[in-house]
């Protein structure tokens, strides 16, 4: 919080939000701090994924107290809300008018996307291990569906070399919004929540308001490097190896799937005359990169289009981006596992007595791994299913229900309905918002690491 206090210094700004929320956070730091034992020299998987859930739950905590000091957001409800969708990069919001907040607010409400975007805990393993706790446990809590693979022998390594990469795309990514002639900042905030897969802006309108060709391309081109598992980032840029990145078989899916839902969706709004050619093939460029990456920025109403077009975006809501990325979703390579599983089963009721293995490129997975792909996936349907009737029961229609909860469980932002392109969050009841920030962070850490917490055998010696 030094950053954008230090910030509202600077311009004059009022910094009391942050005062406040400094002392506090201070405050039970030092709390925490002094009243703990000596660390513990290892974490076991239980306690790692314990303290992952944890580390999330008190950033949004804490993260919340700025927005509930300033005057523009109506309870503690509407901070915790946005908070959480900044952390965990929705990019969901409770305001009608983003505007009216200060240059400094703005500043923080998008850089908790960059933080998000990469993972608190990502950040967290790089110092754990300084005060003699093991970070491997977190690492692999944090990207449970990422091909967990080291790039370094050493997992602080690891976080440093993937946090270069990720620096390194945010200012290339500022450097190019300047050039287009955006302030520093809306470049700044823009590229936050661009690199974290966010949606939050610094206008109502999001991108739409700046009605600019050059911006669309440029964040369209960051969101899909966003949207790609940084550790082939790491193989393309660092180790020099594009053949591993070219061939990689869940990048080459997740770029077919962005180029047919675009070809697609272009179509149909060239046939219903929606826009002219151009204007078509803009919205609907940036449109499925931004709903295929989870961004969620906006340059269209796609709740005005045909309905062919919005269940094309509606179905990328539910894939998302690569895994080992910022983006959300069930990922790309769960997805096309899943295909290949369905494929399998037709194999097998032609040729009964075959063997077939499921592979994705040179990797062959094993049946535990193919079994937890299908818990994780019933798993995310029953949370989708319960917390649907749990919004419907709060007063929320039905469409506004099942669109608010895909949103936030995938962490895309906006959905259809009450909750479309062009509306917020803030109207809905205050159950219907504390349900979908526990959606918003069970989807941010998929699932298991904040469902397994809740039983009762986790919390056996």
């Amino acid at each position: 919080m030094l950053i954008p206090f230090v910030y509202a210094l600077c311009i004059d700004s009022n910094p009391r939000p942050f005062i406040l929320a400094m002392i506090i956070a201070a405050a039970a730091g030092i709390v925490l701090y002094t009243s703990a034992r000596r660390p513990i020299k290892n974490l076991s998987q239980r306690e790692g994924v314990l303290l992952v859930v944890g580390i999330w739950i008190a950033s949004s905590l804490f993260g919340c107290l700025p927005f509930y000091f300033s005057p523009h957001f109506l309870s503690f409800t509407d901070a915790f809300f946005e908070a959480t969708s900044g952390f965990t990069t929705t990019g969901a919001t409770v305001l009608s008018d983003v505007e009216v907040l200060s240059d400094p607010l703005h500043l923080w409400r998008c850089f908790t996307h960059w933080f998000g975007g990469m993972g608190i805990v990502l950040l967290g393993i790089a110092i754990l291990p300084l005060v003699g706790i093991g970070g491997m446990p977190l690492y692999r809590a944090e990207f449970s569906g990422a091909k967990s693979e080291k790039l370094k022998p050493r997992i602080t390594e690891t976080a440093l070399a993937l946090w270069k990469i990720y620096f390194m795309f945010t200012l290339l990514e500022y450097l190019a919004l300047r050039l287009t002639g955006m302030s520093r900042l809306d470049a700044v905030c823009h590229t936050f929540s661009t690199m974290g897969t966010g949606g939050f802006s610094t206008r109502s309108a999001s991108i739409a308001a700046f009605d600019s060709p050059a911006v669309e391309t440029i964040i369209i081109i960051f969101m899909l490097l966003a949207g790609m598992n940084f550790v082939m980032h790491y193989r393309l840029w660092v180790e020099r190896q594009p053949r591993s990145f070219f061939s990689d078989v869940e990048i080459r899916f997740y770029l077919m799937l962005v180029g047919s839902a675009t070809i697609l969706i272009f179509i149909n709004l060239v046939l219903q005359n929606t826009y002219d050619p151009v204007t078509a093939f803009r919205n609907s460029s940036f449109q499925v990169c931004s709903i295929m990456t989870t961004t969620g920025f906006v340059t269209a109403d796609y709740e005005t289009w045909h309905s062919f077009p919005q269940l094309i975006l509606l179905a990328l809501m539910f894939i998302g981006g690569c895994t080992g990325s910022t983006a959300g979703g069930m990922k790309s390579s769960r997805i096309l596992m899943l295909l290949k599983v369905v494929g399998r089963e037709f194999k097998r009721m032609v040729e009964r007595k075959g063997v077939f293995s499921i592979r994705l490129g040179s990797t062959v997975f094993p049946e535990h791994t193919i079994q937890s792909l299908l818990n994780l996936v019933c798993l995310a349907l029953l949370v989708n299913s319960v917390a649907c009737l749990l919004l419907a029961l709060s007063g929320v229609d039905s469409l506004t229900s099942i669109a608010a909860v895909v949103a936030s469980m995938f962490n895309i932002g906006p959905g259809l309905g009450n909750v479309g392109p062009i509306e917020h969050y803030g109207h809905l009841p205050m159950l219907a918002k504390w349900i979908l920030s526990v959606c918003m962070l069970a989807g941010r850490l998929e699932f298991y690491a904040v469902f397994v917490i809740l039983t009762p055998a986790f919390w056996r010696s």
